[in-house]
């Protein structure tokens, strides 16, 4: 049975923006190893449209750069939207039943299953899907944008935390 993974960089003040902030080396080492073995990817539309940079080559990227792309493209991914009306390769779209849809992904899957999105991940919470919370945690302070937990921050109980590259700590939390 495949195990629900909501995991964000976030900043210090609790908001997570891919522009604020980038992973240094090793973080993206770590991002791309995760990528690698992840039995998919859930994500909400604003998510799963900024990660489509990664389906294009470009001709800039760097070797880590092109695994994370290969490693992305190449593990399904699920995209729960009700505006969208296609969406790219190996990807389905949800439109309804989001509970039928991820507790039928988690019985059908082993490994972990990548949630990317506060929205989407908040109403997994709700559902009492999410197995487990990684925040990795980099010092900056953005000040704005959009929370890692968009609503009420569910009961959590830390399992780990690990120095992740330069200056970054991942945070692991279960549900309680």
């Amino acid at each position: 049975m495949a195990k629900l993974v909501f995991g964000m960089n976030q900043s210090l003040d609790g908001y997570v923006d891919h522009t604020g902030f980038a992973p240094g080396p090793k973080l993206f080492r770590h991002f791309i190893e995760e990528a690698e073995q992840q039995a998919g990817s859930v994500y909400g539309r604003k998510m799963y449209e900024i990660m489509r940079y990664w389906d294009d080559d470009h001709p800039e990227w760097d070797d880590p750069e092109r695994a994370f792309a290969a490693a992305w493209r190449k593990q399904p991914k699920w995209v729960v939207s009700r505006t969208l009306q296609s969406v790219g390769p190996n990807a389905t779209l949800v439109q309804d039943n989001l509970e039928a849809t991820i507790r039928a992904l988690k019985t059908e899957r082993d490994g972990e299953i990548e949630v990317a999105g506060p929205v989407l991940a908040h109403a997994l919470t709700e559902l009492g899907l999410i197995d487990k919370y990684r925040i990795y945690l980099h010092p900056v302070v953005l000040g704005k944008g959009n929370p890692y937990f968009a609503g009420a921050r569910p009961p959590l109980r830390l399992i780990s935390s690990d120095p992740m590259g330069e200056d970054v700590i991942r945070l692991q939390y279960t549900p309680t």
